[in-house]
C-alpha cells in the first residue's frame, strides 16, 4: 500500500477495536466452558445401566479378579518338583 506522497506504510491501521476484542474474548471463554464442561462429563462415573442390560458380574466390571490362595497348598511350580 503507499500513500499518495509515495511513501510506503507498512502496517496501516492494524490496531483493533474493543468491539473485536470483545467478540474474540467471548469466543475464548466460550470455548473453554464448554472444553471444561466435556471434560468434566466424560470424567464422571457412569450411572450404570438397568439389571436386564447388565448381566457381568461385579468383579468383571471393576477389572479386579480374586483370588483365594488355600495357605496349606503350596504354589503350582513347587507341586511339580
Amino acid at each position: 500500500m503507499s500513500s499518495p506522497e509515495g511513501e510506503i506504510i507498512m502496517y496501516p491501521d492494524n490496531a483493533l477495536s474493543a468491539g473485536q476484542l470483545a467478540i474474540m474474548a467471548v469466543v475464548v471463554v466460550a470455548s473453554l466452558a464448554a472444553w471444561l464442561t466435556l471434560v468434566l462429563l466424560a470424567a464422571r462415573p457412569s450411572r450404570g445401566t438397568p439389571a436386564a442390560v447388565s448381566t457381568r458380574p461385579r468383579e468383571e466390571e471393576s477389572g479386579a479378579a480374586v483370588t483365594r490362595l488355600s495357605h496349606a497348598a503350596p504354589p503350582a511350580d513347587k507341586a511339580a518338583a
